[in-house]
């Protein structure tokens, strides 16, 4: 994908906060029934069925151990400690079947095999498919509408649900560069997709995946091919297809800074290979195998030509290099590509964008899918198909922008509009594509309000309007008890976005330079250090006399300190709602970890401004020769510094093991193999300053209050000592 200014001219069209189309309560939803997505046909008769413990599930035509009828058995077990055995009858029943054309959709044999009919009635509910994926998404909708009513019964209510998807494809983004997911976690993330009525996955391997046919690649504990094949196998059973997502030709430095693969980088940037050179095609195809080989069952493969900035720029390369050239060296890796994927049965997807040119796109293959919908109507004329392209996180760190807050549109609201009504319309749409990066120091689990959205309006676009969107999915992710999560993700989104914006930026000391960017070789190429300046210190006793820090920091200061208090509140909320969710705890524990590491920022800046004005105080007292005095006001702003420092680490630590619990740690060295870290020479990630979870730490570590704290302790010292005083048992 283009980088995020550019896409962002993509989307001008998509109205601003507060002037999207108002919408009525869905029919269920002012019922008090909450279901993501919102379905195409409801007709509710009036009043509602009590379900209990004595009905029985009936799987009719189908095998009792099929998915549908194991996902609504432990499902209803899990959620509401209810244990219905299946039968072949029974007085109270939920029957489950396929007929096809059970729900007429008059749209093709792909979406039509997706519709499915829910009736419920007095003593029955019945979930019927047009196939088995109908099925499936049936009995997601039925777990979903299953409610306790005011006398604490669980109820259903009564009419016929018909139901279909606008969209063939709903697709969600896993991206794995920056960090490598637990088995167990993604397949929890499968059941929640599932739940969403997702259908495919984009999984950006990068080098999380062992690639068999060259080892060096795969990073220290990667995903090996039965892994890959497991979780494949896992997601295919509940119709999600995990589709490869392999970065190449750019955005290729997880393969080319190992030495083995310098010869193939393009004029020596590590983030692109020589597309001219037939080794690193070679190379890139041979990866597209192993993982094919690694995805049995699957249809589809991503092409990620992401960001291919500079096409054709390779001494190996005899054209001249300028617009047309890239373009037709894009347009030729995208064609043998094509060709490659074909002979073994799978379907591309690719991100058709910069550098090509629209009169080249009749030279692509008329049946691949473009990811971005970018070349309307060059596209609709060759015939290719599109996706309706959402971003769930740009360039924010630690938490997504998912609500319009403060003049600044959400991500929930782009998707909204993009989806209803983007320029994909103007060509054949397949799906849809919600994107998010680990690049940022985000959390999957932060990812799940946009994500849903992407699924719900990819499956019917429009319906509902947002705010119900995010009251729904707090109902369905966290369950009925809670109230008021909307607050905590606004708090969540204007933390992170605080603590973002109180951060100077100054040329980097980690990286000085990098190969260029979207605008070209060598332009662009410096990178930026988040950082602040610490209180000054001087020989004692003539420091120097005005509090430098608090005036050069007064406006964040004063956010500080508003920052704080409203951390506080977050952090009682989330605590409080500890005991209140039903599901999804420790989604919660992400959120908590995330919101005590940025509220320790507010301390920092609290707590510097606290030990300069002691160092001021201990300053007076020594030109007024009261040694002792100084001395042990000197050492409190020692001991303030000291005890932030410690707070940090503290702080940090229980982040990374809250992190850790669903993740691997990241950059872990596995067998006696070491991880191979470099940083990408055209990207600027947050999260490649440092091979560990560390990074994380990478803005405050750069203060060196250890480097403060040392020259504060000698130069007290050496006070003491002129003045032949005793030194605080507190200080080293």
């Amino acid at each position: 994908m283009l980088n995020l200014f550019v896409k962002n001219l993509s989307a001008v069209f998509v109205l601003f906060a507060g002037l999207l189309p108002a919408q009525n309560a869905t029919e269920l939803w002012s019922r008090g029934y909450a279901v993501i997505p919102t379905p195409r046909s409801v007709n509710l008769s009036g009043g509602d069925v009590q379900i209990d413990g004595r009905w029985v599930i009936v799987p009719s035509g189908i095998d009792s151990r099929e998915i549908s009828v194991r996902t609504l058995r432990r499902d209803l077990a899990e959620w509401h400690h209810m244990n219905l055995n299946a039968a072949t009858q029974g007085d109270s029943s939920i029957r489950l079947s396929i007929q096809p054309g059970t729900t007429k959709t008059g749209a093709d044999a792909e979406i039509d095999r997706q519709a499915y009919r829910l009736q419920i009635g007095d003593r029955s509910v019945e979930v019927t498919g047009n196939g088995a994926p109908g099925l499936f998404y049936g009995i997601q909708t039925l777990l979903q509408l299953i409610k306790h009513d005011p006398s604490g019964a669980l109820v259903l209510p009564k009419g016929t649900i018909e139901d279909w998807p606008k969209l063939q494809l709903r697709i969600l983004h896993w991206d794995t560069k920056h960090h490598q997911d637990r088995i167990e976690t993604l397949k929890h993330y499968l059941d929640w997709s599932a739940r969403f009525k997702v259908n495919m996955i984009g999984f950006e391997l990068e080098d999380k995946f062992e690639y068999p046919s060259h080892p060096v690649i795969g990073a220290p504990g990667a995903y090996t091919t039965r892994e890959l094949q497991e979780l494949v196998n896992y997601a295919l059973e509940r119709h999600i297809q995990i589709v490869p997502e392999i970065q190449a030709p750019a955005h290729m430095s997880f393969v080319l800074k190992h030495p083995d693969f310098a010869a193939l980088r393009a004029d020596g940037s590590n983030y692109m290979s020589c597309m001219c050179d037939p080794k690193a095609l070679e190379l890139i195809f041979s990866m597209y195998d192993d993982a094919i080989a690694a995805t049995r069952g699957v249809d589809y493969f991503f092409v990620s030509t992401d960001e291919v900035y500079y096409a054709g720029l390779c001494d190996k390369c005899a054209r001249p290099y300028n617009p047309e050239n890239r373009s037709l060296a894009w347009v030729e890796f995208v064609q043998k590509a094509h060709e490659h994927l074909t002979k073994r049965g799978r379907k591309m997807l690719v991100w058709a964008e910069f550098p090509l040119l629209p009169e080249h796109v009749k030279l692509l293959p008329a049946n691949i899918i473009d990811g971005e919908a970018t070349y309307m109507p060059q596209e609709k004329q060759r015939g290719m198909r599109q996706l309706a392209y959402t971003s769930m996180q740009g360039a924010e760190l630690l938490f997504p922008d998912h609500l319009s807050l403060d003049g600044r549109r959400g991500h929930l609201e782009e998707a909204f509009e993009i989806i209803r009504s983007g320029r994909h319309w103007q060509g054949n749409p397949i799906g849809s594509f919600g994107a998010a990066w680990d690049d940022s120091g985000l959390h999957n689990e932060t990812f799940w309000l946009g994500w849903s959205a992407s699924a719900r309006y990819g499956w019917n676009p429009g319906t509902p309007a947002l705010d119900q969107h995010v009251a729904e999915f707090m109902q369905v992710y966290y369950g009925s008890r809670v109230s008021g999560m909307t607050n905590v993700y606004r708090m969540m989104q204007q933390q992170a976005r605080a603590w973002e914006r109180t951060w100077e930026r100054i040329p980097s000391k980690v990286i000085l330079t990098r190969y260029g960017s979207y605008f070209g070789k060598g332009i662009g190429t410096h990178r930026v250090d988040m950082t602040l300046s610490v209180p000054l210190i001087n020989d004692l006793p003539d420091w120097f006399p005005d509090p430098f820090w608090t005036d050069r920091y007064k406006d964040w200061l004063s956010e500080a300190r508003l920052r704080a208090t409203e951390s506080e509140q977050l952090i009682a909320a989330l605590q409080t709602h500890f005991g209140l969710v039903d599901r999804n705890h420790y989604n919660l524990e992400v959120f908590l970890s995330l919101a005590r590491f940025m509220g320790h920022h507010w301390r920092l800046f609290l707590d510097l401004a606290r030990a300069e004005e002691q160092i001021k105080q201990g300053q007076a007292l020594a030109l007024e020769n009261h040694a002792d005095q100084a001395i042990g006001v000197l050492a409190g702003a020692y001991d303030t510094v000291d005890q932030l420092r410690k707070d940090g680490l503290k702080t940090y630590d229980e982040l990374r093991m809250v992190f850790e619990k669903s993740r691997y740690p990241k950059g872990r060295p596995v067998g006696g193999r070491e991880f191979v870290h470099v940083f990408d020479d055209v990207k600027d990630h947050f999260a490649d300053r440092r091979a560990d979870l560390s990074y994380m730490l990478a803005p405050e570590d750069s203060l060196g209050l250890d480097r403060w704290l040392n020259e504060l302790a000698a130069a007290i010292k050496l006070y003491a000592k002129e003045n032949h005083t005793n030194l605080p048992p507190t200080l080293p």
